[in-house]
């Protein structure tokens, strides 16, 4: 009997250990899903203002190098990307503890931390109760056009998109921003591997 009491109580330890181990693995993936939505919405925010760059590169017909702003090259805004990562952490109940400006590959991003609101909970193991799960996560912004060579930035632009059947124009000297396509379709946004 005693034997019984023994090994029924072991039993029921290890019950709850595996128990606090879930606990915690869930708030883990609380956190890293609103640290990688974090991420994203700073990229996605990064990647309307790139847009909007262009276009206003375009009209002002005085920045001989606007090509670069629709290949993403040294021109990366972000005034509201990182209330845009604090916006969707929110929302999977976290805050964003850590931003910054990322670079993966060549390709430019934001790197956020986010820590839970919520606590890993009790259990049987001394000190989940005041624990506060962490994660991180990067995201990137590629270009997915490919221009065709012109003879300068004044000439008609023809460019290619990745997904695209038909192949989009862009005549500096006569430009309407209707013309442009959603930032989406110039601009793929990826959680960095």
């Amino acid at each position: 009997m005693p034997l019984y009491i023994w090994v029924t109580a072991v039993i029921l330890f290890a019950a709850l250990a595996f128990f606090a181990f879930g606990q915690a693995a869930l708030a883990r993936n609380g956190a890293q899903t609103a640290a990688d939505a974090a991420a994203l919405a700073a990229a996605q925010d990064s990647r309307d203002e790139l847009l909007e760059g262009l276009v206003v590169a375009i009209e002002s017909g005085e920045d001989d190098n606007w090509l670069d702003w629709l290949n993403g090259d040294d021109l990366f805004p972000g005034t509201g990307a990182r209330g845009a990562a604090e916006a969707l952490a929110a929302e999977n109940d976290s805050k964003v503890t850590g931003f910054d400006a990322a670079e993966v590959e060549g390709y430019p991003g934001w790197w956020a931390e986010v820590t839970t609101n919520y606590t890993v909970g009790d259990s049987v193991v001394p000190g989940t109760e005041s624990r506060h799960a962490k994660a991180e996560a990067t995201a990137v912004i590629k270009p997915r056009c490919e221009v065709a060579p012109s003879d300068g930035p004044d000439d008609v632009l023809e460019f290619s998109c990745e997904g695209e059947d038909e192949p989009i124009e862009i005549d500096p000297e006569d430009f309407n921003p209707d013309d442009l396509p959603d930032a989406s379709v110039l601009f793929s946004v990826n959680l960095a591997k």
